[in-house]
């Protein structure tokens, strides 16, 4: 048997990562199966688990890979801006998670599950992505705001990552739960990723 190359192992292995991606547009994740993954790829469902042996597992490398991209664009708020305000700070970084709907959708998910249901080695990837994430976010707090004490960066971070597991049920709200909420007469402002992100991150820079 041909022995299979680090390239190939890639390339199958982001082969299901995309076949999740785009079977979860519109199937969710409870009902979402291995083996509908393994119907969308281009080899045999068993093939599946020499890569990945749970779909907790398969959820865990998209987040990872969200995380990815999401990094980009911070490192991109880092080097191409010298000097932001707290306006400019917060528009930025809201605009990034504006384009970043699948993150913020698999973050509103139980994490203990998908972290719990994955292997070590895989959950140790995911970690590093998501360790970047706090690292650049921390960095452009102390780039665009000097001022700011350690304490004063850390409870930013402390604040705003777990915030950011409850934008996505804020933002995208079905036309039952409006007549729910319309029904039970709460009083609800809808907002989009755009303004709720924007609106935490100049809370917390307020007098900045």
């Amino acid at each position: 048997m041909p022995k299979v190359t680090r390239e190939q192992t890639n390339a199958r292995r982001d082969e299901i990562i995309n076949a999740c991606a785009q079977l979860y547009e519109t199937t969710s994740f409870k009902d979402l199966t291995l083996k509908d993954v393994g119907s969308a790829t281009s080899f045999t469902r068993t093939s599946i688990y020499n890569y990945f042996q749970t779909k907790e597992e398969i959820f865990l490398a998209l987040l990872e890979r969200e995380y990815d991209l999401w990094n980009d664009d911070l490192t991109a708020i880092s080097e191409e801006n010298e000097r932001l305000s707290a306006d400019e700070f917060a528009d930025r970084l809201a605009r990034s998670l504006e384009k970043r709907e699948r993150l913020l959708k698999i973050m509103s998910m139980n994490h203990y599950d998908l972290e719990s249901s994955s292997r070590m080695e895989n959950l140790t990837r995911f970690k590093r992505a998501y360790g970047k994430s706090l690292q650049l976010v921390a960095r452009c707090v102390e780039k665009f705001f000097p001022d700011m004490g350690a304490d004063e960066v850390q409870n930013f971070i402390y604040v705003f990552f777990p915030f950011m597991f409850g934008i996505y049920p804020y933002t995208n709200v079905t036309e039952k739960q409006r007549e729910a909420m319309k029904n039970a007469d709460a009083d609800y402002v809808f907002m989009s990723v755009y303004e709720i992100a924007f609106s935490c991150v100049k809370t917390l820079l307020r007098g900045r």
